[in-house]
């Protein structure tokens, strides 16, 4: 078994003892006892897996909360002098700042600041940061705007999109004559895109896995003398369909393809199971009931950064509790209760593709009888709730715009070719992966990029 499939026994959990250690923060304990409890020889198979991923994902915390309270108050206040300590702890009751306890004391999420400034407005403005992407905050999103009406109005927008991506170990990570496998993302074929190019790989040895790969890749193998980077350029067509979902009347009638549960993120718990009992009472339209789904989402959740998805327990649940989350969150949360009433759904995920940015971002496609594939951006429909636009959050349910690039198709598999180690994200591939004959790098310790080249309509 791959190391990173022993992932879907991660909701077993942990002995109690352990646990509590864990949630104190004392990691260093909850270490000790892990390791101390996989020598014995009476351990179940699950439990062993189980034991190995808490352990991994416990070494992955404290990375993610460095700063103490009065470090993250201060780092605020270089942008907002006037800031106030009665100011934070709000934010931190209201679930705006992430936390937990390292040694019994709260940590702050290392990317609170720009999650503030990406989601909330005010927090924003007085932070005078305005970030990429039509998420944020504080920014126009006029592109999102003229494609839904050029789609609405033709039936569907197509652009040319070109973009390079680049990845490279950081120096100090670097030793001459290691062995380095390394992918970086790229274009799979599906219903959105086709003309798909590769325009350059560098090195040149570098292979592209197959355009069906459910998440595809191009991979290198090599032994390293000298650091570089791994670049790839490609480009694609990308055509969004518009699909009026206020008149379209589903049968009842559905297929029984990708409505399984897949631990340890999509499960039907007791929860999930009755939390789509509700939104669904008396509902016989699997359409509406995936709407009634979306709604939930996009009406009453709020947009965070999030850690590494490795570090978290049940996603979709912990969505459905906390009320808040990213993209591929909402994404979890739309698909697996869409999944729980028997309604097929698919995650989809690559980047945002729009002129002068790039970034990573996920949603969900559905199938509803008579009309087959129909999409759901749960996150950007949580952007224009903030932004007071009910037609564009109405839009994204059933729709995409046109400014993405699908490299994804399939949550926690494998790629074509295998890491052999950890991967920095098991689950989703956005910015690329590398791993040395010995471990798999963590995010600090390569860095990525990516461009858009060329964003235009055709």
């Amino acid at each position: 078994m791959n190391i990173n499939d022993t992932l879907q026994y991660q909701n077993i959990g942990l002995p109690d003892d352990i646990l509590r250690r864990k949630l104190h923060g004392d990691f260093e304990g909850a270490i000790r006892l892990i390791d101390r409890r996989l020598k014995e020889e009476n351990l179940s198979d699950a439990l062993r897996h189980s034991l190995r991923v808490h352990r991994e994902m416990i070494l992955r915390l404290p990375e993610e909360f460095p700063y103490s309270r009065a470090e993250a108050i201060d780092i605020i206040r270089r942008q907002i002098p006037d800031f106030t300590e009665e100011e934070f702890d709000e934010l931190v009751d209201s679930r705006r700042i992430r936390w937990i306890y390292v040694n019994g004391e709260m940590r702050i999420f290392n990317r609170f600041f720009s999650s503030l400034c990406k989601a909330y407005p005010g927090f924003a403005q007085r932070a005078g940061e305005v970030l990429p992407g039509v998420e944020s905050a504080v920014g126009g999103v006029h592109l999102l705007d003229h494609a839904m009406a050029v789609m609405k109005e033709r039936g569907s927008m197509t652009n040319r999109i070109r973009i390079r991506a680049s990845m490279r170990i950081k120096d100090e990570h670097f030793t001459p004559g290691m062995f380095v496998r390394a992918h970086l993302p790229i274009p799979s074929a599906c219903q959105q895109q086709r003309d798909i190019r590769i325009e350059k790989v560098y090195p040149e040895s570098g292979k592209p896995a197959p355009e069906d790969a459910p998440q595809r890749t191009v991979c290198w193998e090599e032994h390293m003398t000298e650091n570089h980077e791994f670049v790839v350029e490609y480009s694609y067509l990308h055509t969004a369909r518009y699909h009026d979902t206020s008149a379209m009347h589903a049968e009842p009638r559905q297929l029984d393809f990708d409505i399984q549960e897949e631990a340890p993120h999509i499960v039907f718990t007791p929860y999930i199971r009755q939390l789509a009992r509700e939104l669904t009472a008396g509902m016989t339209d699997p359409l509406c009931k995936a709407r009634a789904f979306y709604d939930f989402i996009t009406l009453n959740m709020n947009y965070t950064f999030m850690p590494s998805y490795f570090v978290l327990d049940n996603i979709a649940e912990a969505c459905a509790r906390n009320y808040t989350g990213d993209c591929g969150v909402f994404a979890l949360l739309f698909l697996t209760l869409c999944r729980c009433v028997g309604i097929p759904a698919q995650w989809q995920s690559g980047f945002a593709a729009e002129p002068g940015f790039c970034g990573g971002h996920d949603w969900v496609r559905f199938y509803v009888e008579p009309y087959g594939w129909l999409y759901a951006d749960t996150s950007y429909g949580v952007s224009a709730r903030r932004n007071g636009n009910e037609e564009r959050r109405r839009f994204y349910f059933g729709n995409l715009d046109p400014y993405r690039m699908v490299a994804n198709s399939a949550f926690a598999v494998n790629f074509t070719v295998s890491k052999e180690h950890w991967r920095a994200d098991p689950y989703d591939n956005q910015v690329g992966e590398i791993e040395t004959a010995d471990r798999g790098l963590t995010y600090d310790e390569f860095v990525r990029a990516k461009e858009i080249l060329l964003c235009e309509e055709v």
